[in-house]
């Protein structure tokens, strides 16, 4: 199935690798959303379980050997061109605790990078995207962000 444009929505996993008080994010190489931070992830193969995706896509773009904790969130992208879908994925966000790597960039990332919560909150990223964030900060940190994105309700 094609990507862009797709006949159905496309399931993928996110990895959200916290250590030492900080999130991995990634810049994106590709569309959707080139040039823009991002968390770490990708689509999930056929056959493949949501942890060994996340395993997969935060080593091919970041390096980095992870363990999958816990779920932080589920988050859908949908991307329109006119009345059109150009992109529509289902994303399962998890917290990972670093095992080992060297972080470099790679595959779909032009950039990977350590941010503190502070600083991810001056992205332009997506409320949904900081919530899940925060979540992950907490489980893996066992604290909660200094402050928190505020959520509708």
């Amino acid at each position: 199935m094609n990507r862009e444009y797709p006949s159905r929505p496309i399931p993928a996993v996110g990895g959200l690798a916290v250590k030492d008080g900080k999130v991995l994010l990634v810049k994106r190489a590709k569309e959707p959303s080139l040039g823009t931070w991002s968390i770490p992830g990708g689509a999930i193969r056929l056959g493949e379980s949501l942890k060994d995706a996340v395993k997969r896509e935060l080593k091919e773009e970041t390096g980095l050997d992870v363990d999958p904790v816990e779920i932080v969130g589920v988050v859908e992208r949908i991307f329109r061109v006119g009345e059109r879908v150009r992109f529509h994925y289902v994303i399962v966000d998890y917290a990972c605790e670093v095992i080992e790597g060297i972080l470099r960039a790679s595959s779909d990332a032009q950039e990977a990078r350590w941010f503190h919560w502070e600083e991810v909150l001056d992205l332009d990223l997506p409320e949904d995207s900081l919530g899940v964030i925060a979540r992950a900060l907490e489980k893996i940190e066992k604290r909660p962000p200094q402050k928190r994105p505020h959520t509708e309700g």
